[in-house]
């Protein structure tokens, strides 16, 4: 029995199918979000990765910011719901995640069994987000993908105190008129994202074992900047980008369990 999960983030569209509840036959990330043909490509593009046809899923979730504009949907739930899910998973000793979305950031608190306990959400602004990262990359003049690995160049990170994204975004400019080299700029970019995100995390209490999820966790920088803010290792499974999908299709399953019983 096949499921199928699609998360529909603010800048990227997530597809995940499911064998059994168990096993991932197929998973797919487009760098396209709500709005755009991003998670039509998404669901296109998984049919034809897994040979699996569209008759052939049984049930199907969507989730993240634009999951309500899914036709294709037997049923909507909350990304948080489904982070929670996807993440346990992948990594099931993990009793709080950070995910850093597009557009916002959460911090989550779960259970032994992978059920949403407590959660923290900055979805106010755009300061500590993937949103932020993008513009800090273009002032840079540098590939978004790069700024990780550049940071971790730095031996002097500078100081980015403004949260705000604008008044950040003008902080840079003048470090780069100060002649700042970009790795100790990139660096300090990922500090303040880390400030700001873990600030929000430890809300939540100290983590025994803590995981990032979403994009941002693809940013060895910003992975390592949080490491040093929370004072533990932060677990990033290789699948971190699309757990929301994967617990939307876990839940999925859970449904048409229960739907039988």
């Amino acid at each position: 029995m096949y499921t199928l999960g699609i998360d529909i983030g603010s800048t990227s569209s997530k597809t995940v199918i499911l064998e059994d509840g168990k096993t991932i036959a197929a998973h797919v990330v487009i760098p396209l979000g709500t709005g755009t043909i991003g998670p039509q490509m998404a669901l296109s593009e998984i049919f034809e990765q897994s040979g699996i046809s569209k008759e052939q899923i049984t049930y199907t979730v969507a989730t993240g910011y634009g999951r309500l504009t899914c036709p294709e949907a037997d049923a909507q739930i909350s990304e948080l719901s489904c982070h929670a899910k996807g993440i346990h998973f992948l990594l099931p000793q993990v009793d709080t995640i950070v995910d850093i979305g597009g557009q916002d950031a959460k911090a989550l608190s779960i259970s032994p069994q992978g059920k949403l306990i407590a959660f923290q959400m900055n979805d106010k602004c755009a300061a500590g987000t993937g949103r932020f990262l993008d513009v800090m990359a273009r002032v840079l003049n540098v590939p978004i993908e790069q700024l990780g690995p550049l940071s971790e160049t730095s031996e002097h990170p500078a100081v980015i105190s403004n949260t705000c994204t604008v008044f950040a975004e003008s902080e840079v400019i003048s470090q780069l008129s100060a002649k700042i080299s970009l790795a100790d700029i990139a660096a300090g970019i990922h500090n303040s994202v880390a400030k700001r995100v873990s600030g929000m995390a430890l809300r939540l209490g100290r983590p025994n074992c803590m995981a990032m999820s979403g994009g941002v966790a693809l940013n060895t920088g910003v992975v390592h900047a949080m490491e040093r803010e929370m004072g533990c290792p932060i677990l990033v499974d290789p699948l971190c980008q699309s757990a929301g999908a994967i617990g939307a299709a876990l839940l999925a399953y859970e449904k048409l369990s229960k739907s039988k019983e």
